[in-house]
């Protein structure tokens, strides 16, 4: 038993009766319509296959995560000691002051989704890391609960036993678990989920304010424009907030920090716990992938790191100085992908393959001196899946796919698929979620 045969096997099921499992397709299809997974008020898309995965591959996640931690929390720790290490980062100076500032708590990685090509085993390479703003926790739960409740699964679930990834509940709990460590902790924090109201992905903080309100506890959703920091603690209306879930990626936090003078100052003088601080944005950057080559960071590292960074991790650099690497990214466009170095849902990324040599020359000449990286292109991993058309006709096709693997407070704790006919497939257009299944043994 292993993800591609059981991959098959639920193909196999589908083709059979396809009239059957169309009819039920459109069911599923109006009951994600009808759920909260929604990205600016749309329905994510949906496809009527989910991915398998068994304990085999949930070991593996485990331990490529906490490699990557341990990996983390060493950078972190010599980016606070070294001010010549941090000069590498050239991060402006209110960033810089921001994560200097102790937490107050002791965990510099709060939570995390890596995500990759994965093939299995040892076969995998990095695409990003994003810490601050990781989302998908709630599409994947819907899509997941849908696909277990649907006829195709019918089969599946009398051959084997069959759960999901609980993504909502469980960060709760492991976020309660950090505020405990908080230096200034109070018993029954009130809680506030906060992101500027114009980029915050309202149905799924939705889910989490729901969640903490479940355990007992206050919980807002905030737009930090809108909490005053006054005596000595954070309010918001006449709600003292304790305990900050921040959903604010940093680059929007810095780039109006002027907005948001209450809270920075709450957060400078300690009096409240933000989760996660500042400091997680060292592993969130995309200028990480370059620094974790560097000899600096080498050193600081075991062999097991040291090999994991070379086998893993896509050679990176800045997309600046030297003429050659202008040349050598103009000339070989298939080989190259070119990144912002601090965004977000896949915003100015461009994969040269995806383009003509002349679309492709203005890109890189719009791109260069402009705070991107470029990265060697790593080949994504694929896989079959199945599509009905508006008439009902079945067709299988192979698409490129995105594995991301959550970390909540340095474990393993679910997974976020994408997949996509095309080259970029992290972004938050032109994909499909698919929802993640763990197939815990047979029946």
């Amino acid at each position: 038993m292993d993800r591609k045969g059981l991959t098959y096997e639920y193909i196999d099921i589908v083709k059979q009766d396809q009239d059957l499992y169309y009819e039920d397709y459109i069911k599923a299809k109006e009951k994600v319509e009808r759920s909260n997974a929604r990205y600016r008020g749309k329905p994510v898309p949906f496809l009527y296959q989910p991915m398998f995965f068994t304990w085999e591959d949930v070991e593996n996640f485990n331990r490529i995560g906490k490699i990557l931690i341990s990996i983390g929390d060493k950078v972190i720790n010599k980016y606070i000691e070294s001010p010549k290490y941090r000069k590498m980062f050239r991060y402006p100076k209110l960033l810089e002051e921001l994560i200097l500032i102790d937490p107050g708590y002791d965990v510099y990685i709060p939570i995390s989704r890596f995500d990759i090509f994965y093939n299995g085993g040892d076969e995998f390479k990095f695409i990003e890391v994003n810490t601050d703003g990781s989302s998908g926790m709630n599409e994947d739960n819907i899509f997941s609960n849908i696909i277990l409740d649907s006829r195709s699964m019918e089969y599946m679930k009398k051959k084997y036993r069959i759960g999901y990834f609980e993504l909502i509940d469980s960060w709760v709990e492991e976020s309660l678990k950090i505020y405990d460590g908080f230096v200034h902790r109070v018993d029954m924090p009130n809680i506030g989920i906060v992101d500027f109201s114009e980029t915050g992905i309202t149905a799924e903080f939705e889910a989490f304010k729901q969640a903490y309100r479940r355990r007992g506890y206050n919980a807002e959703i905030i737009d930090p424009r809108e909490l005053k920091y006054m005596n000595g603690y954070l309010y918001y209306g006449n709600m003292r907030i304790d305990l900050i879930y921040r959903r604010i990626v940093t680059v929007e936090f810095i780039e109006k920090s002027y907005e948001i003078p209450d809270l920075i100052e709450a957060y400078r003088d300690g009096a409240v716990c933000m989760i996660g601080s500042l400091r997680s944005q060292i592993m969130h950057n995309k200028i990480i992938f370059k620094i974790l080559h560097h000899e600096d960071t080498l050193k600081l590292l075991t062999k097991e790191e040291i090999s994991f960074i070379q086998d893993h991790i896509p050679y990176t650099e800045e997309f600046s100085g030297d003429s050659n690497r202008f040349r050598k990214v103009m000339e070989n466009k298939d080989a190259y992908i070119i990144k912002p170095m601090d965004s977000f849902a896949s915003q100015g990324v461009y994969a040269g393959r995806d383009f003509s040599q002349k679309e492709w020359e203005r890109i890189v000449a719009d791109c260069w001196d402009k705070d991107y990286i470029f990265q060697e292109f790593i080949e994504p991993s694929k896989g079959p899946f199945i599509q009905f058309n508006n008439r009902g006709n079945l067709s299988v096709e192979d698409f490129n796919i995105n594995i991301g693997a959550y970390m909540y407070n340095g474990n393993f704790a679910g997974i976020y698929t994408r997949i996509s006919k095309d080259s970029i497939i992290f972004g938050r257009e032109g994909y499909y979620s698919i929802p993640n299944l763990l197939v815990e043994g047979v029946r």
